[in-house]
Formats: C-alpha cells, structure tokens, sequence
C-alpha cells in the first residue's frame, strides 16, 4: 500500500471516530439514558402511562373549598354562652337539611385552630338559629369520655361510631356536604347527656 494510501485511510479513520463519539454525546443528553434519566425511569412511564404520572405528579387539589371550611359557614366551635342557650330537641327527617339526631357530613377543624382539619361525620344535637346547629364529631376510635352512638351509613365499613362530647361545634346549612342518616333516640339522649355533663351545663 503506498503512503499516499496510508495517509487517506488515516485520515478516513480518523473522521468516522469523530462522528461515531459526536452521536454518543448526543445520546447521553436525552430522556431515558444516564444523563436524561434512567432506562428503568422511562418504562416505568410507559408501564403507567401519562395519566397516572400526571396524578403522581401534579398537586392535589380540593380540600380548600369543602363545605364548612370558610367563610360565613365555616364550622367552629361554641362560645360558652352558645353552649348554655342550646336547647336539644330529637327531631331527625332526612329532607335535605341537619336536624337533631341526624348524622351529617362537615369540616371540622382541629382544636389547635391552625388553619388544618378533616371532613368528618358530626351528631346534630339542637338547633342554634334558622341557618345554624350544635353538633360533635363522631370518631370509630373509642377514647376515654366518648359516648358509643351505634353504626350507620356514615362509616363505609358499618364500624361503631363515639361521640366526643368535648368539643360542640356550630354547624351551618351551607357547611354541610351531605346529610347521612338519623340514630336511635337512646343513643341520642344518651350523647345529649354526656354533653351536659362534660360542659356542666346540668
């Protein structure tokens, strides 16, 4: 082979090495290689498919605007003097609105009042006004001073439901989300009383 030869295949060598690391340069920059992202990453993605990484990835949204947690109807708990004009009253009728021995849903904010809560099943005890009610939330774990008020619609999973008698909240019509069902009214006069007792208002 002559030089002149030698000096081209050099040469031609020399441009296909270039161009052959040019393109794995420019592979390592995208999506699904080591500096884009794993390969393992990117199936993932695939596997799920878009929706469900949208769903993992943007916020959740709702909770801000649930029934009882602002404005005029937000849910908070009474005054001492709200606590003593409260006259309890079994009345439950399923017609859209809370009535006393109606379980209905609401938010209930935690006591530390930092601006935190849950949407919660409440006990409707009395009526306050035409647009407001006395109420106490029901929990399916028992405490100490709870009253057991039987199971309902309220609790998916047909749990026994306590009332804590600690904390009576005002509830409005427009921070209730839905109305569930009524109990019996023993378990109602029995919630009532540990009310009174709790807040020594007998």
């Amino acid at each position: 082979m002559s030089r002149g030869s030698s000096l081209l295949r050099a040469l031609l060598d020399g441009v296909l090495s270039a161009l052959s690391q040019g393109q794995r340069s420019s592979q390592e920059g995208r999506p699904g290689t080591a500096a884009g992202g794993s390969r393992a990453s990117r199936a993932e993605w695939k596997r799920r498919g878009p929706a469900e990484t949208a769903a993992r990835t943007e916020p959740r949204t709702g909770g801000d605007d649930s029934p009882g947690r602002n404005g005029n109807g937000a849910t908070r708990d009474l005054t001492r003097d709200e606590l003593r004009a409260i006259r309890p009253s079994y009345a439950p009728k399923l017609d859209g609105e809370p009535d006393p021995g109606e379980v209905i849903w609401t938010w209930v904010p935690y006591v530390e009042q930092d601006g935190r809560g849950k949407d919660r099943p409440v006990l409707i005890l009395a009526r306050l006004d035409a647009m407001s009610w006395a109420a106490c939330y029901l929990s399916t774990k028992h405490h100490s001073g709870f009253v057991p008020v039987g199971t309902g619609s309220w609790d998916s999973q047909g749990r026994e439901s306590f009332l804590s008698p600690e904390r009576v909240l005002r509830v409005t019509d427009a921070g209730m989300r839905r109305e569930s069902t009524g109990i019996d009214r023993a378990s109602y006069d029995r919630a009532v009383q540990a009310v009174m007792r709790w807040h020594r208002l007998v």
